[in-house]
């Protein structure tokens, strides 16, 4: 499909009879699986006086708040080897609580979030509509992991929290330097969003993270370009007008040492101007030979309320991060080779790669009228990369020799941002409008000089290291990145006779890909710009939802997007880049509220199809366009509180990804299971003696899982067992608690995500602890 192409619109209706007849037998199971859980407990509102665990928090510790965020556009593909191109930027709001007593005006709509902290269930959202709106009321599949999630599961990574979201699978890590998800069959490609700002590659630290919000499905094209299986997007904690400050000391197997602080409050008397800063410090070891982290973040935060109309909000990020990069194992036969979980078949003598991070946003917030209030905010990132690395390349099953591969890339990327969103509120003839009308400016650009070479083989069951000679070599492989785009979005929220919530809108882009390569080492990045390959794609794409709320406790809802996904900058054997992909989903489900809104689910149904999906050539850094893969299933999520003191996570997604066009039509894409699902308990001690007691656990459980797009090797399906028992010592001056959390603990041997290739799979974690001390007062 040439880029000249990019504006015709899909209007093929899917075939999806076997698939509706499939799953259709499940549906009176799914309603009767919600409703067995809301008969577990009462069905009256809970008293005032709550367990323990349910007493409010401290109030710059609650999530209610009227902070909101900005628009993020699209994800963008990258090249494996250099894996170094960098984010575009994007929206998602922020729902934490200001001061309860002066609320800044230019908050016209602010949020409240009747949940306290302690709560697994939140009722509203923003990255779904970059507005605040009541999740029961939006017709998109959106699921929200709180603050309590993450510190009753100790998160450190992004990995850690969305295991408790269905239809969520981890991809390859590098292990440790990036962090990719298949969200409904497809890939991230190494990108994820905080505050909707997309961040490239990087494992992105939680320290400053009050929640995570996941948009699922092609729905997330309001932010632009963007992966058609959604997008994870981090909302960061906000400064608050009560000070709080808060220490947290982790301590863990493999020599874990992770230190987070926290602290918040007023700068003048007045509460005109707020701060917050986070501070993370990690430094571990692995159970991979050899591996290691350490990590230094910085995030100080400040709100200045200029007017009572007027905001403006600073925010800086600093990360410093050294790891190993790892390609994990290798697949011999039909699935991972049969060597010890920890093994390295890299080089531990160069594969050690450093990034440098720097982030800062602005953005300045103005209430026009009681109703109307324009947002403006401007990204600046910067990103410097140096990772040697060595992978395997092609093996001998009967001897066990891996020939390797050795780059090293030393990249610099710099990303501009501009976003501008009016919103508003008004009513005609007895019909509410929500309205929301934004652009978008996104500038990528990035340079990459690189070494890239054969190294020495290994064997995989007797290694013997002999890194690659690199006295006199010079850089050889040379990029020029360029992505730009403007887009412009517009959205209609609107309410009929207080059950019917029809939503509609759509998206313009306008979006250049540009993208220069040169080979040898009398070559320079100025050759790599010479030779720039340039492609254009226009593309309007429609948004439309609708929601039925024939009780406050049920919604029907359905949805239909499409959108142009990822410009692809992967770029195939002649320097040219692949055309741009394009998505098209339906979805239909329902969502319910239970117990006074304590206990909500989620059911959908959804048929999603992508073209021109970008595929890496094993061992070559190019990649090929298969064509077009479809994902459709079923996905559900329950979450919330049971009885006073029993809280509860629960998922299943049945997930059918195929190839339908390409040389690989009729296998199945690869890391995603068919089935899927997860169980997590946490129960809060309600009797007086053990009361400030909590212990849970859970099970995340994934089926079989090819390897690759050839189908040629699967990874086996596990279960793995978590468990956590925490104490809060009654002391009034201060929250302290102890806390520990075991990971896999039967010790499982699980692998968790491949490249797609079969040399790169990673391993999952034995048996670990991770204990904590923390204080907050």
């Amino acid at each position: 499909m040439s880029s000249a192409g990019s504006s015709r619109v899909i209007t093929r209706m899917p075939t999806c009879s076997r698939f509706l007849t499939r799953v259709a037998h499940i549906v009176a199971t799914l309603f009767c699986l919600t409703g067995l859980t809301a008969c577990m407990g009462p069905a009256k509102p809970v008293p005032p006086t709550q367990s323990h665990a349910e007493q409010a928090p401290p109030a710059t510790e609650t999530v209610e708040g009227p902070k909101t965020l900005d628009p993020a556009p699209a994800t963008v593909p990258e090249p494996r080897i250099p894996l170094l191109p960098f984010p575009p930027i994007g929206s998602g709001q922020s729902i934490e609580e200001q001061d309860k007593v002066e609320v800044p005006v230019v908050e016209a709509k602010p949020v409240h979030v009747t949940a306290q902290r302690e709560s697994y269930n939140v009722e509203r959202a923003t990255s779904a509509t970059k507005t605040d709106t009541p999740i029961m009321e939006t017709p998109i599949s959106i699921q929200v992991i709180p603050q309590a999630v993450l510190q009753d599961q100790q998160a450190i990574q992004i990995e850690d929290a969305v295991k408790n979201v269905s239809g969520v699978f981890p991809g390859f890590t590098f292990g440790g330097f990036g962090e990719e998800f298949i969200i409904r069959g497809f890939n991230t490609n190494f990108n994820n969003y905080r505050d909707g700002f997309r961040l490239s590659a990087d494992r992105l630290p939680l320290a400053n993270i009050e929640r995570i919000e996941v948009v699922k499905g092609a729905a997330a094209n309001l932010y632009g370009r963007i992966e058609p299986g959604g997008m994870i997007n981090l909302v960061t904690k906000r400064p608050q007008a009560e000070s709080m400050y808060s220490l947290n000391q982790q301590f863990g197997s493999y020599n874990e040492y992770r230190t987070t602080a926290d602290a918040t409050g007023r700068l003048t008397t007045d509460g005109t101007l707020l701060y917050r800063f986070n501070l993370e410090y990690l430094n571990k070891d692995s159970f991979r030979d050899y591996g290691f982290t350490k990590r230094i973040f910085v995030a100080p935060s400040l709100t200045w309320k200029m007017t009572p109309r007027t905001q403006l909000d600073l925010d800086f990020n600093y990360l410093n991060q050294d790891t190993r990069e790892d390609y994990g194992i290798v697949a011999v036969g039909n699935r991972p080779a049969s060597i010890p979980r920890s093994r390295y078949l890299g080089e531990p003598t160069t594969d050690k790669s450093n990034t440098g991070f720097y982030n800062s946003t602005a953005t300045l917030t103005h209430a026009i009228h009681e109703n109307w209030k324009v947002r403006a905010r401007f990204n600046y990132a910067r990103r410097d990369v140096v990772d040697p690395q060595t992978s395997g390349a092609s093996l001998d099953e009967q001897t066990g020799e891996l020939q390797r591969f050795f780059y090293k890339g030393n990249a610099t990327g710099n990303t501009y941002m501009g976003t501008v969103d009016l919103t508003g509120r008004f009513d005609t003839a007895g019909i509410e409008h929500d309205v929301l009308v934004g652009w978008d400016y996104y500038g990528g650009f990035t340079d990459v000089k690189s070494t890239s070479l054969a190294a020495n083989p290994i064997n995989i069951y007797n290694p013997q290291y002999d890194p690659t000679n690199l006295a006199g070599v010079k850089n050889n492989f040379f990029i020029d990145q360029r992505t730009q785009w403007n887009g412009l979005y517009f959205q209609d929220q609107i309410t009929l006779f207080d059950k019917l919530h029809i939503l509609g809108g759509g998206r313009y882009d306008w979006a250049t890909q540009e993208l220069g390569l040169a080979f040898g080492a009398d070559q320079s990045v100025a050759d790599a710009t010479n030779n720039i390959n340039k492609a254009k794609n226009n593309r309007f794409n429609p948004r439309a939802g609708i929601v039925y709320q024939p009780w406050q406790w049920l919604s029907l809802y359905g949805n239909y997007v499409q959108s142009l996904g990822s410009a692809n900058l992967a770029f195939d054997a002649s320097g040219n880049i692949l055309d741009p992909q394009y998505a098209e989903q339906y979805e239909a489900g329902f969502k319910t509220a239970f117990f006074n809104d304590r206990l909500t689910s989620t059911v959908a149904f959804y048929h999603l199809t992508k073209e021109n999906l970008p595929v890496q050539v094993p061992g070559q850094p190019f990649s090929e366009a298969v064509g077009e893969a479809r994902s459709q299933g079923v996905e559900v999520d329950i979450a919330g509180r049971i009885t006073e003191g029993l809280s509860i996570i629960t998922t299943y997604a049945y997930t059918d990804a195929e190839i339908m066009k390409g040389d690989n039509k009729g296998n199945r894409l690869w890391n995603v299971p068919k089935h899927a699902g997860s169980v997590w308990l946490k129960y809060d001690m309600q009797q007086e003696p053990l009361r400030g007691l909590t212990v849970g656990g859970g099970v995340f459980a994934q089926g079989k899982r090819q390897g690759d797009n050839q189908n040629s090797y699967q990874l086996p399906s596990y279960a793995r067992v978590d468990a956590l028992m925490k104490y809060q010592i009654p002391i009034t001056m201060a929250r302290i608690t102890l806390q520990l959390n075991v990971n896999n603990l039967l010790d499982q041997k699980y692998y968790g995500g491949t490249l797609g290739d079969r040399f790169s799979i990673n391993v999952g974690a034995p048996r670990t602890f991770i204990g904590s001390i923390r204080i907050a007062y």
